[in-house]
């Protein structure tokens, strides 16, 4: 009798817990949720009060008008300055934390040194950043955005996968030495490989980052190169704020994303349950 009444407590408890869970994620993502329901509303719902939560007649008109008027321009421009900038944090950053976690280089310390220009306020380094790339004529192109965001990016990278690479153990690499793998082989044919699920959440991570950065991309950019994050605040004009435009490009900005956070979830589970924790 004492166990069912222990079982039946257990199970309000968690009935409980899921309520509660479920109604914290109803308030964190309602945001996102009137986002989506403002994208496909014609103008009239838009500003109506009370406000209408779900349209009536759904329309596509914002999506096609917010592509025409440089969204479509953006998802271009963001995909290859964020795809750049992944590629280019994994390669350097693989080959930085291996060499951290294998020969114990630069004393303890240096891997948090690493880290800590990740936290670098970017404000910071904005002006200096202008005026180089304004000496060099790289202002308003790829190579600077994609440079900027991958030197902030690359220090996350190390912290991540130097604790993967940690987690492996050595005797696999000198096993591979010794039958005349050099040190590069015995890296790129066994330590990679192995640590696929943190390259991956590494990967994600850096994704995110560079898809979502403003900053930069608002102060180094004119014309030419017109990321989303740029693209979306240029429709808040100084008489008129166009929501539902501004709310369809949001919407576009964000299925690609989730939808990468949903299909790499487990990677991204196993990177910042171990890569994270033991780096």
């Amino acid at each position: 009798m004492m166990r069912k009444w222990l079982s039946k407590k257990d199970d309000y408890w968690i009935i409980l817990i899921f309520a509660v869970i479920g109604f914290l994620l109803l308030i964190f993502l309602s945001p996102m949720l009137w986002m989506f329901l403002t994208a496909f509303k014609d103008r009239g719902e838009i500003f109506t009060y009370p406000p209408v939560f779900i349209p009536r007649k759904p329309d596509f008109y914002t999506f096609v008008h917010g592509l025409e008027l440089g969204g479509a321009k953006g998802i271009l421009d963001t995909t290859i300055i964020a795809g750049s900038c992944t590629l280019i944090s994994l390669a350097v950053g693989a080959l930085a934390a291996y060499s951290l976690a294998r020969f114990r280089i630069g004393g303890k310390n240096l891997a948090f040194w690493i880290l800590s220009v990740r936290m670098l306020p970017p404000i910071a380094v904005v002006l200096p950043l202008f005026i180089f790339y304004q000496s060099l004529r790289w202002l308003d192109t790829y190579q600077a955005l994609i440079i900027t965001n991958s030197v902030m990016n690359i220090p996350f990278a190390v912290w991540i996968l130097k604790g993967f690479f940690e987690e492996l153990p050595s005797d696999l690499e000198d096993s591979a030495l010794v039958d005349g793998c050099n040190r590069f082989q015995a890296f790129s044919r066994i330590s990679l490989p192995l640590v696929a699920p943190g390259l991956v959440a590494t990967a994600l991570f850096c994704f995110i980052f560079s898809w979502n950065e403003f900053l930069f991309a608002l102060i180094l950019t004119r014309s030419h190169v017109r990321p989303l994050t740029v693209v979306i605040t240029s429709l808040i004009g100084g008489h008129e704020i166009l929501w539902g435009e501004i709310s369809a490009v949001g919407t576009m900005a964000s299925i690609p994303v989730i939808a990468l956070a949903i299909f790499l979830q487990r990677y991204l589970v196993r990177g910042l349950t171990l890569g994270a924790v033991k780096g």
